[in-house]
């Protein structure tokens, strides 16, 4: 009796303070979101206005910097979109294959491999950087876009894998039994079962790929030399060279490389909390 009257004490005192903690998550939003909502007043402002009306909406709205922004970082924007997409799918397709295999197939040496996969999650990447430039370098691959992509899916694999394979284990067995029974081979298990059921954990793994990429910097840095393959980040760095001292065409390029993100994150937001919750990362 005393525990249950501890409990709705506790409980009691728990509501009175939910409007505080409403408050507070309250101010959190606002302050994380108020950034993105002035660079957008900025990035229709003329110099004058952001001077003297830096964090509030003004009129006229200068929309012709987002023309001038396009102009310089169009380019850029659509290798990202590239590099980070063909990236994206080449890591969920390996990472499969390579996940099915580890997680419902015994053979020699099998945690073996797979811990030294695994072992590779912990050798930072610039530990590896001179090591990769040198071998893109004998291929032939530097400045090109193979020489982000190849590298990039090659990069994803650990994390991938560890993520897929735990979430594959989990699948209830009599599923695979039952495709066997029915005729399948494992390619058309692997199609017709594994990865339908696994689309929320797949979408997870390619919206962090592409998010990763999409902001990498000291890899592209390092091989990319030719405008032609440029990524948005250095796209960006040669347009606030450029106009350093004129805020509105620079803030509508910050936002214009922001815009395909937030839609990606528009269509699949329900599918990246799906695979989040999913319980795909309990070990």
């Amino acid at each position: 009796m005393e525990h249950v009257l501890t409990q709705t004490t506790w409980w009691a005192q728990f509501k009175k303070q939910q409007p505080v903690l409403h408050l507070i998550l309250w101010i959190l939003v606002i302050l994380t979101f108020y950034p993105f909502v002035a660079m957008l007043f900025m990035s229709v402002k003329d110099n004058p206005q952001f001077i003297h009306a830096r964090w509030v909406p003004t009129l006229p709205m200068h929309f012709v910097n987002y023309r001038y922004a396009w102009q310089a970082v169009g380019r850029y924007v659509w290798n990202s979109i590239f590099t980070s997409g063909v990236t994206a799918v080449g890591v969920v397709t390996f990472c499969s294959l390579s996940a099915y295999v580890f997680g419902r197939f015994e053979f020699p040496g099998k945690n073996f491999m797979y811990i030294m996969i695994i072992a590779l999650m912990m050798i930072p990447g610039v530990l590896t950087l001179v090591p990769s430039f040198i071998l893109v370098r004998d291929l032939g691959l530097l400045d090109s876009y193979w020489v982000l992509i190849l590298p990039w899916i090659a990069g994803g694999q650990p994390f991938g894998i560890l993520l897929l394979r735990t979430f594959f284990e989990g699948l209830p067995g009599e599923l695979f039994e039952s495709a066997r029974l029915d005729g399948a081979n494992e390619l058309g298990v692997l199609r017709q079962i594994v990865l339908p059921l696994s689309a929320p954990i797949l979408g997870t793994l390619a919206i962090m790929n592409v998010t990763g990429t999409w902001n990498a910097v000291i890899w592209p840095s390092v091989t990319i030399s030719s405008n032609k393959y440029k990524t948005i980040v250095f796209g960006l760095w040669g347009f606030q060279g450029q106009y350093y001292t004129s805020w509105g065409p620079l803030n509508a390029a910050y936002t214009i490389s922001a815009i395909p993100l937030l839609i990606m994150f528009a269509f699949t937001s329900k599918l990246f909390i799906q695979g989040l919750t999913s319980g795909a990362l309990k070990v």
